[in-house]
């Protein structure tokens, strides 16, 4: 492939990596949930579109949202948000559902992992479209063996979709009486958790077909693009909040999500 070829195969990745930054910075979320689609579309129009190429997807994707969510953890930690006996807590059951994940991830097929991906995701945003912000479970975080459940199903989960903690953290700790920006604070370390052993393993998982540059599962040029991208946009994408409806931003995220999720499946079972 010549570089007048790759050229816009580049541009694609820049757009996807600013659009990642800028949603993390306005809706507290990491850009994993948008940046697998956008990987898998790169990848198959440059005729990577191999049998592993959905594992190269989520492998990069969480290779970025490692970086983005130590940087975003460091952030909120000045602030004193982090909630750091939550996250000592709940770390390990999130670690072991992360690796859960690697390990299904690593035996199933992209037409499998395209699906089960369409699927959470359509979840995902059902709950971002009718949930509201007065909506509790408890008072507090669970323990004991419902927090090692709802830990190892986050770790699960998040390797399953490519994404860090905010989709599915955030959420959970709100309905369980911590404030939203505690939530979104702590839910930053949940992403790191689940991203640092994730990525660890996918660089000894070997993907077929995989574009140059990979490692393992890991495609180093497309992580170098999209955190260069995300780094620069998110700042641009928390200017953006403060002057928009958060509750209408989170409405049409859902809403977008869900075609994200329609089209997926639609590849899954052409």
């Amino acid at each position: 492939m010549t570089l007048t070829t790759m050229l816009p195969y580049l541009a694609a990745l820049l757009l996807a990596g600013g659009f990642a930054g800028i949603l993390a910075g306005m809706l507290g979320v990491g850009g994993g949930i948008v940046l697998v689609p956008a990987f898998m579309a790169i990848l198959t129009a440059a005729g990577y579109g191999g049998p592993d190429v959905m594992q190269i997807c989520l492998a990069t994707s969480l290779a970025t949202i490692f970086v983005t969510s130590i940087r975003s953890v460091l952030a909120h930690h000045r602030k004193g948000a982090v909630e750091w006996e939550i996250l000592r807590h709940w770390a390990p059951w999130i670690m072991l559902g992360a690796m859960v994940g690697v390990w299904l991830v690593s035996r199933l097929g992209t037409r499998e992992l395209q699906l089960i991906f369409a699927v959470l995701v359509f979840v995902v945003a059902s709950f971002m479209l009718v949930s509201r912000a007065e909506w509790r479970l408890a008072e507090a975080p669970p323990t004991g063996a419902r927090r090692a459940g709802m830990a190892g199903a986050i770790g699960l989960i998040g390797v399953l979709l490519g994404i860090g903690g905010g989709s599915l953290g955030v959420p959970m700790l709100t309905l369980h009486g911590r404030p939203i920006h505690r939530g979104v604070a702590t839910a930053a370390g949940f992403g790191a958790v689940i991203a640092l052993p994730s990525v660890l393993s996918f660089l000894f998982v070997p993907a077929r077909e995989a574009p140059p540059g990979t490692v393992g599962s890991v495609n180093l040029p497309m992580f170098g693009i999209v955190i260069a991208m995300t780094l620069l946009t998110a700042p641009l994408g928390a200017t953006l909040a403060h002057g928009a409806n958060p509750r209408l931003l989170k409405r049409l995220f859902a809403l977008f999500l869900m075609a994200v999720a329609l089209n997926m499946l639609r590849k899954a079972l052409l």
